[in-house]
């Protein structure tokens, strides 16, 4: 059976939600009276999130550490029925990344994070390219979500890129890597990367989003370029025609992962056969799902057709 193969940064996304009804006397910030908490797979295991809510398979290459949160990644992705052999479990060197948010009342009070982000040892990129070259065979796509936490190094990523010619590669950039993705098929950054990727200012207008995006297209020979635009919407060229699509957002309460989404259900798209804008069209539709939630979430098919 095929599957869709994501490659990157695994963070856990973790969620404590409460009520604030007053101010602390020890400082001017609010006091939140914690109600609940929760976690959620997050960076790229959220792509892999996205997928299964769509009904396709995955396996996931990454690292975590050797620690209860690794072990909860590992456990949740099996659970999602993704092959998680190619999750990396490293020691104390390289703990588990984890992305912790206070909700209060539906908003975001502040966000702590514990991670690394200087780059994976080499004997980990050898095991990760080792396990991705023994399922490419299987793949009808690869999805590599760069959340620049060390593991797609420009290094790396030149490298996987050349090992899979031919194969459908989408890319959730960073600035910093711009370079290490010529020859992949697509990327899908949002306005405020592209426009740093392009070299560019970062403004919303069509005429200039339409020329971020045919700079990039034409800087690292891309098959499709897909820029997330916020209220915006979408702006999708596909080497010979620039498409603005509308946002489909009814509510927009969360951002959280909403990029994941959209390189998810965009890559699955064309895996299945549908054109570029078709395909850009539904993970519009997808994204105006998931900004809709509170929290790192998912868009099923049934979602996105009702949206």
């Amino acid at each position: 059976m095929h599957v869709i193969l994501v490659v990157g940064d695994i963070i856990v996304d973790e969620f404590i939600w409460g009520d604030v009804a007053r101010i602390s006397p020890e400082a001017p910030v609010p006091v939140v009276d914690v109600e609940r908490t929760d976690r959620r797979l997050g960076g790229s295991a959220n792509v892999v999130r996205n997928l299964h809510a769509l009904g396709v398979r995955s396996a996931m290459f990454g690292v975590v550490g050797d620690d209860e949160p690794g072990a909860w990644v590992r456990r949740r992705l099996s659970e999602l029925d993704s092959d998680a052999r190619g999750v990396c479990v490293k020691g104390n060197s390289r703990p588990t990344a984890i992305k912790t948010r206070i909700i209060a009342r539906h908003q975001q009070v502040v966000r702590f994070d514990r991670e690394w982000r200087r780059p994976i040892a080499e004997d980990t990129q050898r095991f990760l390219a080792q396990r991705i070259a023994e399922l490419a065979p299987q793949a009808q796509a690869v999805i590599l979500s760069d959340y620049g936490k060390g593991v797609l190094s420009p290094g790396f990523l030149r490298a996987l890129i050349a090992a899979m010619p031919g194969m459908l590669i989408g890319v959730d950039p960073k600035p910093e890597h711009t370079l290490a993705y010529r020859g992949a098929s697509f990327i899908t950054p949002n306005l405020h990367e592209a426009a740093a990727m392009a070299g560019m200012e970062a403004h919303n207008e069509d005429a200039h989003v339409s020329a971020i995006a045919r700079t990039l297209h034409e800087r690292l020979d891309l098959r499709y370029t897909l820029i997330t635009r916020s209220e915006r919407g979408m702006t999708l060229f596909d080497g010979e025609s620039v498409h603005h699509i509308p946002t489909a957002a009814r509510d927009v309460f969360d951002v959280t992962g909403a990029g994941d989404t959209v390189i998810a259900v965009f890559t699955a798209c064309l895996a299945r056969g549908d054109d570029a804008l078709t395909a850009a069209k539904v993970a519009n539709r997808a994204a105006g799902v998931v900004v809709g939630k509170v929290g790192t979430a998912t868009a099923s098919w049934a979602e996105i057709e009702r949206q």
